[in-house]
């Protein structure tokens, strides 16, 4: 009689539905901790200085940045195809000087605006065209376009230039408020900005293109996408939203100036990639992108209370660029192995 011996069997523990929920959405990790963050910020500033959370001043924190978001959601479609876009700060000063020359010729607004977007559409085609067809690094071919625009922001005028026509103006100038908070045209701009390249990623064939490209450019070729078409064309949306960001810095600050926006590129850079886009591609939000530049903006609002200099906001929006990124090299990592 034989006898029959009875392994043990080890009991594997089911996975708690916090860890499901991390590893399904691991992608959304950098987007949430950029909500706590900015949420951290508001309410310690709400304990330093009372009056930080009135509407009046969270109202100014969307507004003072309104230029901010529209670059930075130019960006998004770029950064989540792999790229990179320098030129945008350069193309929203020579945008803002040309439409402020072009006005103080004596050119109505509903020629200049559409001239502004224009031209910075045409910057982002060069781009794009030297980054598709000639094989040129986006690095690279945006840093030629961040030299052109800026030269063509200088060939235009050396001088700050006045804007005194009242459609422009109006576009800063009109609030509509409600229980003490306000919103401005150009506010409303920024916001319809998001939420049309919201949908655009996320509704269309366009959107799922820009995510296929950054998760694998060779798989989305093999699926058949217009991956040639597409990666041009974030770099034209990269271009509209430098112009029309010309078009709201102008109407903010009532002229244009050649040396507007200098360093603003890397302001937009590190407002996205803090919002979750990662800079290999294929993941990000531009919902995010706007969480990103309301940190940065808070950042910058409470630095400014307590009088500080304001390097100060260079260094805090450096630090937090970098655990950002040791973040989405571990969310990278993860998903590396778990292929």
């Amino acid at each position: 009689m034989t006898k029959v011996l009875e392994t043990p069997t080890r009991r594997v523990a089911a996975p708690s539905r916090y860890a499901t929920f991390l590893s399904r959405h691991a992608s959304l990790m950098p987007t949430f901790a950029a909500v706590a963050i900015l949420i951290v910020l508001l309410i310690g500033a709400q304990s330093q200085f009372p009056r930080f959370l009135s509407p009046g001043n969270l109202s100014a924190l969307l507004l003072d940045n309104a230029y901010l978001v529209v670059l930075a959601v130019g960006l998004t479609f770029v950064i989540l195809t792999g790229g990179i876009d320098l030129s945008v700060g350069s193309v929203m000063a020579f945008t803002g000087i040309l439409g402020a020359s072009l006005l103080a010729q004596g050119l109505p607004a509903a020629v200049v605006i559409p001239v502004m977007i224009v031209a910075g559409a045409l910057i982002g085609l060069l781009i794009g065209v030297l980054v598709q067809y000639f094989g040129v690094q986006p690095f690279i071919a945006s840093l030629a376009g961040l030299f052109l625009a800026r030269g063509l922001a200088f060939v235009v005028s050396l001088a700050s230039i006045r804007v005194e026509d009242p459609a422009v103006l109006w576009l800063q100038r009109t609030r509509f408020s409600v229980a003490g908070w306000y919103i401005t045209p150009t506010g409303i701009i920024a916001l319809l900005t998001v939420a049309i390249a919201f949908a655009v990623l996320v509704w269309t064939r366009f959107g799922r293109t820009v995510y296929a490209i950054g998760g694998s450019e060779q798989s989305a070729r093999l699926m058949g996408l217009n991956v040639a078409r597409t990666k041009v064309a974030v770099y034209v949306i990269s271009g509209v939203c430098g112009g029309l960001a010309g078009l709201l810095l102008t109407a903010y600050s009532g002229a244009g100036y050649p040396r507007n926006g200098i360093g603003t590129e890397l302001d937009a850079i590190a407002a996205v990639v803090i919002g979750g886009t990662l800079l290999t591609g294929g993941t990000g939000y531009v919902l995010g992108s706007l969480v990103g530049v309301l940190v940065y903006g808070t950042i910058k609002k409470v630095i400014s209370f307590m009088g500080a200099e304001q390097a100060w906001t260079q260094i805090i929006i450096g630090a937090l660029l970098l655990l950002f990124i040791v973040v989405q090299r571990v969310i990278v990592a993860r998903s590396q192995r778990r292929r």
